[in-house]
């Protein structure tokens, strides 16, 4: 079985997320995409009012109508910086002779060799990575033939995903914007009736 991690703070989702699992499912035909939000990323210790479980409720919300797309709370439950590694080593204990994926945007593609136990990362799954526009694709591909040397397997997935960040939206909840175009429209619902993100940036 082919199973994919897709791992972040997802504060909130958005289109780019969905789009990004989507299309690393149809290219490497992958059976059952984990998405994983993080309780604390360990590279941004940001603040921020919306809860954990909130943050879960959002993507099972945005991924309601994918029978194999899970959402994951692993990291939450465990609570704690969340760390890939240990969340790959749990993956691979749970779902034993599964063929692991980890998918990352730009940003992270680039500097996973720098993240906590990159060895233990690079055996456990191959590293999928997507540019954000097309001056990205050739530093991506100097990356991955980087991380082949450190001994990884990754891909690229050359393909066209919406721009757009977490940061942007809340920003534009809190200037009282139009966010439709950006997120689901279920996720939308819930950030209006919750009132998240309505606090200024």
């Amino acid at each position: 079985m082919k199973l994919a991690m897709f791992g972040g703070s997802f504060d909130p989702i958005h289109n780019g997320h969905v789009q990004l699992a989507e299309a690393f499912t149809e290219k490497l035909g992958i059976d059952r995409t984990l998405i994983v939000p993080t309780f604390i990323p360990p590279h941004k210790q940001k603040k921020t009012t919306v809860t954990p479980q909130q943050r879960l409720d959002m993507c099972r919300l945005a991924f309601a109508d994918r029978d194999d797309v899970e959402v994951s709370d692993i990291e939450i439950k465990r609570q704690g910086a969340s760390y890939t590694y240990l969340t790959l080593l749990s993956l691979k204990e749970m779902y034993k002779g599964c063929e692991l994926y980890l998918i990352t945007g730009a940003d992270m593609f680039m500097t996973i060799h720098q993240w906590k136990h990159p060895e233990i990362i690079f055996e456990s799954a191959v590293i999928c990575g997507v540019p954000r526009n097309d001056d990205d694709i050739s530093d991506l591909k100097k990356q991955q033939e980087y991380l082949s040397e450190l001994g990884a397997k990754s891909e690229i997935l050359d393909a066209g995903i919406m721009t757009v960040s977490s940061t942007e939206i809340r920003e534009k909840i809190s200037r009282g914007e139009s966010i439709s175009a950006l997120i689901p429209g279920a996720v939308e619902v819930y950030i209006r009736e919750n009132k998240l993100y309505m606090e200024a940036i």
